[in-house]
Formats: C-alpha cells, structure tokens, sequence
C-alpha cells in the first residue's frame, strides 16, 4: 500500500520550526480536529437522534440550526488551543475574543450548504486564516476587513463519500483524506492544478429571470452549445452546495456562478466575501484558476464591510476569462423575455 504523508508531516515539513508559520501550522491543525468531530456528527445522520433544539427553534424549522451551532462550537473548542486572537464564524452576530495576544484571525462558515443534509448530500466547513494586524486587538469584525491577498491560508473540508480537506498556503492547492482507520488526513492529491478550459457550468438556472443581461447572454450562449458562439456543447450542474461545487472544480475544471440578482438582498451578490468568497478563491487562483465577481479578481476586492456580500464566478480560467469578456465587450439587452416567454434559455 502506498505511503501517503499526513497533514502533520506536512505542515511540520512547511513550517520547519519559523513561528510565523508555527502559529498558522498550529491553526490548520485546530480546524482540521474539529472537522473530523464534525465529520464523525454528519456521518451518523439520524442514528446521533435529534440534537436538542435551540431556544426558540422548533422541530419544523428547515434550517438544521442545531446541527450549525454543534459545528460552530467544535470549531470554537479546538481553536482556544491555537494561536488564534478572533474568531469569526458566519453563525455569529460578532467575533469570539480567544487570546487577543495572539497572532492570528480566523473566519469560518462552519456547515456551508447545511440545507442539503437531510437529502445526504455532501456539506461542508470553510475557513480563512488571516494576520492579527491591531496592536490592541478586541474582538471586532473589523480585523475580518480586509482584501482577500492577506491570507495566509485558506481551505475547506468536504463531508461526502469521502471527508477531505483542500488546503491553500499559498504555494500550491493540496487534498488530503480523512483516513477513518488513523484519524489522519492523508495528502492524496498534491499541488491541484485546474484544467484551463472547460465545458461544464454550474449555475441556479431558476434565477434565470432575475439575472442582469450579461450573465443571461453568457448562459445563452452555453446552452446553444456547438451552434453557439462557444462552440462547443455543455453539460449543466448544480449541486446547491458551494464546498461541493469548488470540489469538483479542483478535481475535474468547470466554472461556477453565483451572481448577484435583482433580489435587493442579493443585489451585490449572495455569498459572503469573508468566509466564503475569500477562501474559495485563494484555493481556485493556487491551482490555477481564477475567481472574480465579473469585473475584478476576488482577491483584489477592498472590502467594506465584514457582512459584504459580492458575486462569485469561479473556476477553469479561459471560461472564467470568457465571461468577463461578455462584462467587458457584450453589450445585450437589459431586458431579455422571461424564461417561458421565448425559448432563448430552454428550446422546447
């Protein structure tokens, strides 16, 4: 049986004693504990019983909240240990405070695509590992303000078939597997690398109507197939979940949209910049690809708030290229029919 290298060898062997990248070594570790507890919590599904409900939530409540405040907690756990000052979590109205001394923050999305238990369908953990920069730190969602190019490491881990971890120190994308036999996250698939061209999209096609001309013309075009201007034909996924769908991307290349719409809560976008957003481009643009909102790399984005949503086009870089050219060159209606209007989006 092949040898793999643990995520312990690994980041010991990163690391090489320099404290800087001890202390983040020491974080990674931290995560990754507490995502095989939350791993282990998934896996059980129903046989762990119903987890005591939170007070004012009720059993028809369709958001698993119990199950994302048992995720956010081990999280919590484990990184009191680490050297880690604030702790954002996307469940939390404001950081936790750990060691303010500290030289790290870090912010997480503990159960991305929580909506998909119940149909067993793979969720998963994202975090984002960024320098203590105030030289008084309290707990503030302003040290999660800032661009995406200031981490120093990102990942997320995969609860599916397999629990896995990718991982970003910002040389290279790795996979590790979670070995159920050790506990042990296993390196599996070194330095990831994208393929550059695709011909898979994913995207909710539901929004079709509340999308803006320029990603309609795009997803047009995609389904015209070889008789389009791409001309080449697609095959269309959705998984709803966004681990998931970076997932298949770093195994196999595509592209994924996740666009702002007309909705006024989704105007700028839907996905959060710090916990999901950040995190997910960092891996992307490591295993050469690119993510960026349509008119500007993620990573480049100054955020102004901790809570800012953005749009999120990611994945195979000559397709994520192919749509900002239609921002930047393609000109169409604003006003396309509605989707059972015309037979521009599904020909009948």
């Amino acid at each position: 049986m092949q040898e793999h290298q643990t995520l312990a060898e690994f980041l010991a062997e990163w690391s090489a004693g320099e404290e800087p990248r001890s202390a983040v070594a020491t974080t990674v570790t931290a995560i990754a504990e507490a995502c095989c507890a939350i791993a282990e919590l998934i896996a059980l599904g129903p046989l762990a019983g119903h987890p005591r409900l939170p007070c004012g939530e009720t059993a028809d409540d369709p958001a698993p909240a119990a199950l994302l405040q048992r995720a956010s907690a081990l999280l919590a756990r484990e990184l009191r240990s680490a050297p880690v000052a604030c702790l954002a979590s996307e469940e939390s109205e404001s950081p936790d405070g750990l060691d303010l001394r500290a030289p790290l923050c870090v912010a997480v999305n503990p159960l991305d695509g929580a909506d998909n238990i119940d149909a067993n369908v793979a969720v998963g953990t994202l975090f984002s590992i960024l320098p203590m920069t105030c030289a008084e730190c309290r707990p503030s969602r302003h040290c999660f303000v800032r661009p995406g190019r200031m981490q120093l490491a990102a990942g997320y881990v995969i609860y599916g078939p397999r629990t896995a971890l990718a991982l970003t120190l910002g040389a290279g994308t790795h996979i590790f597997t979670l070995n159920p036999d050790t506990g042990a996250f296993c390196l599996t698939a070194p330095d990831c690398r994208i393929p550059e061209d695709t011909d898979e999209f994913a995207i909710n096609t539901a929004n079709f109507r509340r999308w803006d001309g320029h990603i309609r013309a795009y997803v047009d075009d995609c389904l015209k197939g070889a008789e389009g201007a791409h001309g080449k034909n697609y095959t269309a996924r959705w998984i709803a979940s966004l681990v998931a769908e970076c997932h298949r991307i770093l195994v196999r290349g595509g592209i994924c949209l996740y666009p702002g719409d007309r909705r006024a809560e989704y105007r700028s976008g839907r996905l959060r910049l710090a916990y999901d957003c950040n995190p997910i481009a960092f891996l992307i643009e490591q295993a050469g690809g690119a993510a960026t909102t349509g008119q500007q790399s993620i990573l480049d984005v100054t955020p102004t708030d901790a809570q800012q949503r953005v749009p999120l086009i990611f994945g195979s870089r000559d397709e994520v290229r192919l749509l900002e050219h239609y921002y930047r060159e393609v000109r169409p209606f604003q006003e396309r029919p509605q989707l059972f209007g015309t037979r521009d989006l599904l020909r009948l």
